[in-house]
């Protein structure tokens, strides 16, 4: 009777590969204990200069409103904005480079697993082999059929590929943290760029009718001029100013026109197939901002937390570097079949195992590794710098739009003040004008003086916007370090 050796093995080989199973278990099980061990982390100090409250602010301790936009009162803008949530390229590029990041975590990761491979192979031979080859006496051949698992690992005992992880790990988070940063500075974009298109729409309101008045004036100088009251001079200086007046149009209604483009590529749409309804800065609100307290900065800048994962990602590369001049300590294993006739493959006299440990001391590589070192510490230094610069640059962005909000809200105030009082003197100088007895020279200079306080007071509206949208945008607004980054470090983080 014949044994059917593919269903059962003979007891003894059958206990020897329990035997060298439990052994490469057990080999394994230390092997993820010792991949714990970590090089102590040479952490650089911060030495941060935080002051306790903002010159120019209240100190109120709050945070910007996540959709800080709506409080313009423009639904158009939230609309615009929207969509470029949505649609902007920029921000799917940032989106593809979280997914790059990822991607490269479990790259990382790899190293703290076991490779296992399967292998099968027929080998034909000429000439008498040994092993357990069989000589075909008329061929002058032997063959050898081989069917096996191979296992490899690299003991990570100095922490090397688990500080090239989290330095993974880092990278990944600091992706996430630069998307928060495209897309508030994108918003950003999107309402300066929607509020110099209205500031350019209202300039061109208060041209045409700065036109219209002029030339009403200038019709009523022609008439003195050929009733013998008004010079060729006076004549000459109104016609001067109306055409000085229509030459401001183009400059503006080219900004009107580049800035329309500009706001279609970014809510992502081709420009001659975008329109904005527009209207006026008068028609929005300025919403109120309170700056809160300069620690608060260091969690709601999403830039300031993407440099800090990219400064703690150059310190576990400064470890892994570290690491790199300590042995390299590498398991592998081998178990299959082996035969010289297929038939008897998964017999019991076919069976084999191997188990290899090699340690490799790095001893001269021509300073290769102490080079490598030294990169990784200055890119840390780097970092560190950059970290430190990046914090009291926010200090200083939020200081300076405080100061541009309060200067540009006062002269705004003082100019609407200086609009009406010009306003009034056109009119009466007009009235004066129509019964002969204001002076053309005096008739002239308050027409420049209320043009030009109009001109300005446009300037200053939108210079006080925008000095707003600087505010939100230096104190992180639109962004939540606990709603939209809570779960910033990416699965693999998890070790």
């Amino acid at each position: 009777m014949r044994r059917d050796y593919r269903s059962s093995a003979p007891p003894r080989v059958a206990r020897a590969g329990l035997r060298v199973a439990a052994r490469i278990l057990g080999v394994f099980g230390v092997i993820h204990i010792l991949a714990g061990c970590t090089l102590e982390s040479e952490k650089p100090e911060l030495a941060l200069d935080t002051p306790a409250k903002y010159r120019a602010g209240n100190g109120e301790a709050a945070t910007p409103r996540l959709d800080w936009w709506r409080g313009f009162g423009s639904r158009e803008l939230t609309a615009l904005i929207d969509e470029a949530q949505a649609h902007n390229f920029d921000i799917a590029v940032a989106v593809a480079q979280i997914e790059q990041a990822d991607a490269q975590v479990r790259i990382a990761q790899a190293p703290l697993f076991p490779t296992i491979d399967g292998n099968a192979s027929a080998n034909v031979a000429f000439g008498k082999t040994g092993g357990n080859s069989v000589l075909n006496a008329k061929s002058g051949t032997s063959t050898i059929y081989a069917s096996s698992l191979s296992a490899s690992y690299v003991l990570d005992f100095w922490g090397k590929n688990q500080s090239t992880l989290v330095a993974a790990e880092e990278d990944a988070v600091a992706s996430r943290y630069n998307r928060e940063v495209v897309a508030l500075t994108t918003i950003s974009t999107v309402a300066t760029t929607y509020f110099t298109i209205l500031g350019a729409e209202d300039s061109l309101r208060i041209l045409h009718q700065n036109v219209e008045d002029s030339s009403r004036i200038l019709d009523l100088i022609m008439q003195q001029f050929s009733a013998g009251t008004a010079s060729q001079i006076n004549v000459a200086q109104q016609q001067s100013l109306v055409a000085s007046l229509k030459a401001q149009i183009p400059p503006v209604e080219q900004t009107r026109q580049q800035n329309l483009a500009a706001l279609a590529v970014l809510v992502g749409r081709a420009p001659e197939h975008f329109t904005a309804r527009g209207g006026s800065m008068m028609n929005l609100t300025i919403p109120r901002v309170t700056p809160g307290l300069p620690s608060q900065l260091l969690d709601q800048r999403p830039d300031l937390r993407q440099a800090e994962a990219l400064l703690a990602a150059a310190n576990y590369n400064v470890n892994a570097a570290r690491a790199a001049f300590f042995p390299n300590i590498a398991l592998t294993a081998q178990t299959g079949f082996q035969s010289a006739a297929l038939s008897t493959l998964f017999g019991p006299g076919a069976w084999f195992y191997t188990a290899t440990a090699a340690l490799t001391q790095p001893i001269f590589d021509g300073g290769l590794l102490a080079g490598q070192l030294d990169v990784e510490r200055s890119l840390r230094q780097e970092a560190l710098q950059t970290y430190r610069k990046d914090v009291l640059a926010a200090f200083s962005d939020v200081e300076k739009a405080l100061i541009a909000m309060q200067q540009t809200a006062l002269q705004e105030k003082y100019l609407r003040e200086d609009v009406l009082a010009s306003q009034m003197a056109f009119y009466l100088s007009e009235q004066q004008l129509r019964e002969g007895t204001v002076n053309l020279v005096t008739l002239l200079q308050v027409e420049q003086t209320l043009f030009q306080a109009e001109s300005q007071l446009v300037q200053a509206q939108l210079a006080h916007l925008l000095a707003t949208v600087s505010l939100f945008q230096a104190l992180g607004g639109g962004w939540s370090p606990t709603a939209k980054v809570a779960d910033a470090a990416p699965a693999a983080a998890k070790h």
